[in-house]
């Protein structure tokens, strides 16, 4: 909001002149002038009719009048319907923009708020590499611990390693079975994508025995379960639940190379942790607290010796913890993994699980239990959910092993910006090492942008071939910007470029520029507020358009006079400080060149 603590106390000052009320500031509502009217700011009156005792145009109009006749700040107004569009004095522009350039950090809380946070995301299991659907997990958690950091609190990044359960017991017993000793050294396959080949394997076989049970006259119900692959599985995870030493060696042995192809990709994508549970770890812990559960009547046990918690007054199905085995299941895991968590960071404010939507009802169920279990920090806990990645041409499915590998996108949108740079011929006379560096900080921009852009909380196709782009709605776009106008500053050679504000008259799309640079504190709050970096992400792409469009009408470095030429460095400087450490919130690095 535009200088907002200002302006409003102006506003305030001005309705308590003209009505008799108490606490008339809480009912102001103040917003930014939409596109389609003309002014900067929009006082909505309505909330104001039971003191004007007057029309929403005639109260709109009565407070429009006397703000240009009391209060300096306003040159003109308009009113439509019961909306107030008041438009602010160039002067007050420049003021304003004045204090933003003597800010450090302009935009940021600076003072800490004494909260802490912690947020979980990624979150893999460990019987596949990491996918396009991952990489939005991790983007978007990624990009609200630093959300949360611009608004100052205090944020531990975590994730919960699913390393054990049936899914991991399938690829292991495929390895066992087809695997003939091989290694990641010995295929030159990264940890993950050897043993996410295997999960695939036991797909394809399982499927396979289940026609064949069919075909000898089971029904397909039955042969789902008794399809023998299926129950060595699940005899491994039973041995494995008992501490069977030869099935935890070869647990030991798959889970490290996942972990290993893990680090790298990490790496590539410059993302890293403060504190790694795991599931084999956490589920001790569940089962504890789930047993604690049924002494104390919290949950109920059934004559097959599964325990369940009873949801028959929350009109939902009642939930299974523990199987009649003894083995645990998910919900086990991550009631354990939450008491673990808030045992480690007692203090914590919250934490934020970024999962995908397929997965509300589990997070509705699991907070729900927690809240049974008496858990006062259980009402503090919040799913960060979001909409699926598909294709042009539908669903990923990691069975059938049709989903875009992460590491073979990275590498893909690296190229294409190789591809890019190569064209335009700008960085031959740069090093591989340094030429390399520039398409990683590209192609990562673009996948980065790509997928932050949309609203969480919708599902969104993902085309690759619009990652790249330097005229579109893109990351490599924002960065080429930047780029220019970093190239632009490196022209001037005066680093005090002063320039008084009493004489300079602004053009409108110096204006639009200026207005633009002001929603920059509001809007990195809201995105903190919402945990929604597509709000940043959106608001940097319309600085940037409406930046070039200044800059393509209006010469800066060639300008003769002294005092617009200063003013305008200075706003290409600001605009290009908000671009640079708005996309570092988004995990997006810019380049020197391009």
């Amino acid at each position: 909001m535009i200088n907002f603590p200002t302006i409003k106390k102006s506003i305030v000052t001005a309705l308590n002149a003209l009505f008799e009320g108490d606490n008339i500031q809480d009912l102001i509502v103040i917003e930014n002038t939409k596109k389609d009217f003309e002014g900067d700011l929009t006082l909505v009156v309505f909330s104001l009719l039971k003191l004007s005792k007057k029309s929403p145009e005639k109260t709109a109009k009565f407070i429009g009048d006397y703000l240009l006749e009391n209060e300096n700040y306003f040159e003109d107004f308009n009113v439509v319907k019961g909306f107030l569009n008041l438009k602010i004095k160039q002067k007050y522009w420049l003021t304003f923009f004045k204090g933003w350039l003597e800010e450090d950090n302009y935009g940021f809380v600076t003072k800490p708020t004494g909260e802490l946070y912690m947020v979980e995301y990624s979150s893999p299991n460990t019987n596949k590499p990491l996918h396009l659907g991952h990489l939005r997990n991790i983007f978007l958690g990624d990009s609200v611990v630093s959300l949360l950091k611009a608004a100052g609190h205090k944020v531990v990044k975590t994730q919960i390693i699913n390393d054990r359960g049936i899914h991991i017991c399938k690829s292991m017993v495929a390895w066992q079975k087809f695997g003939n000793g091989e290694t990641p050294m010995s295929t030159n396959l990264k940890g993950d994508h050897l043993v996410g080949k295997y999960y695939v394997i036991f797909d394809k076989v399982y499927k396979e025995e289940i026609k064949e049970l069919i075909d000898s006259g089971i029904s397909e119900k039955e042969a789902k379960i008794k399809a023998p692959i299926l129950l060595e599985a699940q005899k491994m995870l039973l041995l494995w639940e008992n501490e069977d030493s030869k099935v935890r060696v070869l647990w030991e042995k798959m889970n490290q190379w996942v972990y290993s192809g893990f680090d790298k990709t990490y790496k590539d994508l410059n993302v890293e942790f403060d504190h790694l549970y795991y599931e084999s770890d956490t589920y001790h812990l569940g089962k504890d607290v789930v047993q604690q559960g049924v002494e104390n009547g919290i949950f109920y046990s059934m004559e097959d010796s599964s325990i369940w918690s009873s949801f028959s007054n929350d009109n939902l199905d009642d939930k299974l913890l523990v199987r009649s085995d003894g083995t645990s299941v998910y919900m086990t895991q991550d009631i354990g993994t939450a008491v673990q968590r808030y045992n480690d960071y007692p203090n914590l404010s919250g934490i934020i699980y970024t999962v995908g939507n397929e997965q509300n009802h589990h997070f509705k169920v699991l907070f729900n239990i927690l809240k049974k279990l008496n858990y006062n920090w259980a009402l503090n806990c919040f799913h960060l959910s979001y909409g699926m990645v598909e294709l042009p041409e539908g669903k990923m499915k990691s069975r059938e092993g049709t989903v875009v590998d992460a590491d073979e996108l990275l590498n893909s949108v690296i190229n294409e910006a190789k591809s890019l740079t190569s064209d335009r011929g700008f960085l031959e006379e740069l090093s591989e090492e340094e030429i390399l560096d520039i398409c990683k900080k590209i192609g990562n921009s673009g996948l980065k942008y790509f997928l932050l852009k949309v609203d969480p909380k919708k599902k969104m196709s993902f085309n690759p071939k619009e990652t790249i782009d330097l005229s579109g709605h893109t990351g490599p776009f924002i960065q080429y910007t930047f780029v220019r106008i970093k190239s632009l500053l490196n022209k001037d050679e005066d680093l005090n470029n002063e320039f008084s504000i009493e004489n300079l008259k602004l053009n409108p799309k110096e204006l639009e520029v200026l207005k633009c640079i002001s929603n920059f504190p509001d809007v990195l709050a809201q995105s903190a507020k919402e945990l929604s970096p597509y709000l940043l992400a959106n608001y940097l792409y319309s600085l940037v358009k409406s930046y070039n469009s200044f800059y393509q009408d209006h010469p800066i470095m060639t300008e003769k006079e002294d005092e617009l030429r200063n003013f305008r460095i200075q706003m290409s400087k600001l605009v290009a400080e908000i671009i640079e450490k708005g996309m570092r919130i988004l995990g997006i690095e810019m380049p020197e060149r391009m």
